[in-house]
């Protein structure tokens, strides 16, 4: 998302005489002004220069980007386009609280440089983050579109939120995984190959994304990991060895690319908004719209936070901004990503309480605290530990 931050344009102030009265000639004609001082011309001349450069300086170029808190937007309600998120083939509820995904107004850039005033006006604001354009654009005219970037990686977390909150729910997804290629410096290299397609693990057979997850989860890091694959269209066992995941368990070494099978359709459309940071709320929309209990109970909660295939909930840029949106809409109650823990502690905006959460499960059982009104016993990012690999 490219929404633009106001500029304030600086008022030109109107230069001071230094306080002096109009000097008459005392020859009797008292309608004639005294010539002005070589002193007033040359104070007026410099006031006028300094002001002028002053405005100069308000509108330079300055290498820096913005990040505002941005509009947020209801899981449950409706768009211009109808539903944020619509199910078909399936029954669904409805629910009386609200779950806001929120985002952050990002400015500048190296093309679009923002002006002074807007840098020192972020500098200043505890709503607003000024940072060097570098930060985000790395390399001018490196050919990258980060705007069609951006609309993949929303279109990824979209397909991501879905199987994690069917998942979370018990509802197989049948996908296909098929190898895009070996990690560089893995045990996958010269064995799986580009377009195999991952059919089992272990004598496990591999009919979901979880059951592929399940099967390493099962392994030892650095075990030997049979593989089942099809290639060529004939099945064949092939011995990985494996990596470590951060989170201790077997990490086969391959990237790959799921072709899901879902059982219904689920359509999420947000416009202007980009990014991966908004999978966690669209995850808990779906699991609210498909389930009868209403779980926010007219709370509204609002978060952040990207999800992956397995429901593991990452931590995501702006969390400040997006806490002061969240509060600017009317939420009571923020779900952060453990991960951006560091950056929430100091900052939390007066009116809200923020609760911690790494996977899709707490982010779920978190909701229905607050919806009961019995949040004391949640983390906030305070208290909060890792859960290990079982909390995957």
């Amino acid at each position: 998302m490219r929404d633009d931050v106001a500029v304030l344009d600086p008022t030109t102030p109107v230069p001071d005489d230094g306080g002096l009265d109009d000097v008459y000639a005392d020859d009797g004609d008292r309608g004639a002004p005294l010539p002005a001082s070589h002193r007033a011309l040359v104070g007026a001349a410099s006031g006028f220069l300094t002001v002028l450069g002053l405005a100069v300086l308000a509108v330079m170029p300055a290498p820096y980007t913005s990040s505002a808190p941005g509009p947020t937007f209801d899981t449950l309600g409706e768009t211009a386009n109808g539903p944020l998120i619509e199910v078909q083939g399936e029954r669904t509820f409805a629910s009386s609280g609200e779950l806001r995904l929120t985002t952050v107004s990002f400015a500048g850039s190296r093309e679009r440089q923002l002006d002074l005033v807007t840098v020192l006006r972020g500098w200043v604001s505890p709503r607003i983050t000024i940072d060097p354009v570098e930060r985000f654009f790395p390399a001018p005219g490196d050919g990258t579109d980060r705007d069609a970037q951006s609309r993949q990686e929303m279109t990824t977390s979209q397909e991501n939120a879905t199987v994690a909150a069917l998942t979370e729910l018990g509802i197989e997804v049948p996908a296909t995984i098929n190898v895009v290629e070996p990690i560089e410096d893995t045990g996958a290299v010269g064995v799986l190959e580009p377009g195999d397609v991952i059919k089992g693990i272990n004598g496990t057979e591999v009919l979901t994304y979880r059951d592929m997850s399940d099967a390493l989860a099962a392994a030892d890091a650095g075990s030997t990991v049979t593989v089942t694959v099809l290639r060529d269209g004939a099945e064949t066992e092939l011995d990985v060895v494996s990596g470590e995941r951060p989170d201790g368990s077997a990490l086969l070494g391959v990237w790959v690319d799921p072709d899901f099978d879902f059982p219904f359709d689920v359509t999420i459309q947000v416009d202007d908004v980009g990014g991966p940071s908004a999978g966690t709320m669209f995850a808990l929309g779906l699991l609210d719209l498909l389930t009868p209990e209403d779980e926010a109970e007219g709370h509204v909660i609002a978060g952040s936070g990207t999800i992956d295939l397995d429901g593991a909930v990452g931590a995501i840029s702006g969390v400040r901004q997006k806490m002061f949106g969240a509060v600017r809409d009317g939420a009571t109650s923020f779900l952060a990503p453990a991960g951006n823990c560091d950056a929430v502690v100091g900052n939390v905006p007066p009116g809200l309480e923020v609760f911690a959460v790494g996977t899709l499960a707490e982010a779920r059982a978190a909701v229905e605290a607050i919806g009961a009104g019995d949040t004391a016993r949640l983390p906030t990012c305070e208290t909060w530990e890792p859960r290990g690999a079982d909390a995957r």
